[in-house]
Protein backbone atom coordinates (compact mmCIF):
# COMPACT_ATOMS: atom_id res chain seq x y z
CA UNK A 1 0.00 0.00 0.00
CA UNK A 2 2.61 2.17 0.54
CA UNK A 3 4.68 2.09 -2.71
CA UNK A 4 1.29 2.91 -4.54
CA UNK A 5 0.75 5.72 -2.23
CA UNK A 6 4.29 7.22 -3.05
CA UNK A 7 3.71 6.44 -6.66
CA UNK A 8 0.58 8.45 -6.81
CA UNK A 9 1.75 11.10 -4.78
CA UNK A 10 4.53 11.87 -7.20
CA UNK A 11 2.71 11.50 -10.12
CA UNK A 12 -0.29 14.07 -8.37
CA UNK A 13 2.39 15.95 -7.63
CA UNK A 14 4.18 16.27 -11.38
CA UNK A 15 1.06 16.48 -12.71
CA UNK A 16 -0.37 19.57 -10.19
CA UNK A 17 3.08 21.03 -11.49
CA UNK A 18 2.74 20.98 -15.16
CA UNK A 19 -0.63 22.51 -14.65
CA UNK A 20 0.73 25.31 -12.75
CA UNK A 21 3.08 26.19 -15.83
CA UNK A 22 0.25 26.04 -18.52
CA UNK A 23 -1.70 28.80 -16.39
CA UNK A 24 0.87 31.27 -15.94
CA UNK A 25 -0.20 34.06 -13.32
CA UNK A 26 -1.23 37.55 -14.36
CA UNK A 27 1.23 39.15 -11.44
CA UNK A 28 3.17 42.11 -13.03
CA UNK A 29 6.89 41.51 -13.21
CA UNK A 30 8.31 42.86 -10.57
CA UNK A 31 10.17 45.89 -10.88
CA UNK A 32 13.08 47.19 -8.85
CA UNK A 33 12.89 50.42 -6.46
CA UNK A 34 15.98 51.67 -8.93
CA UNK A 35 14.30 50.98 -11.91
CA UNK A 36 10.90 52.65 -11.11
CA UNK A 37 12.48 56.15 -10.23
CA UNK A 38 14.63 56.01 -13.50
CA UNK A 39 11.96 55.12 -15.14
CA UNK A 40 10.25 58.11 -13.60
CA UNK A 41 12.85 60.50 -14.61
CA UNK A 42 12.57 59.68 -17.88
CA UNK A 43 8.88 60.34 -17.89
CA UNK A 44 9.13 63.50 -16.18
CA UNK A 45 12.25 64.43 -19.08
CA UNK A 46 9.92 63.45 -22.04
CA UNK A 47 7.02 65.74 -20.64
CA UNK A 48 9.42 68.42 -20.40
CA UNK A 49 10.90 68.21 -23.69
CA UNK A 50 7.18 67.95 -25.13
CA UNK A 51 5.85 71.04 -23.30
CA UNK A 52 9.04 72.80 -24.38
CA UNK A 53 8.58 72.10 -28.23
CA UNK A 54 4.74 72.91 -27.67
CA UNK A 55 5.64 75.97 -26.34
CA UNK A 56 8.42 76.72 -29.19
CA UNK A 57 6.06 76.04 -32.24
Amino acid sequence: MNRKKKINQILKSKQKKKNAKLHKSNKPKYISKAEREKMALEQAQTEDTCIVSEGDA
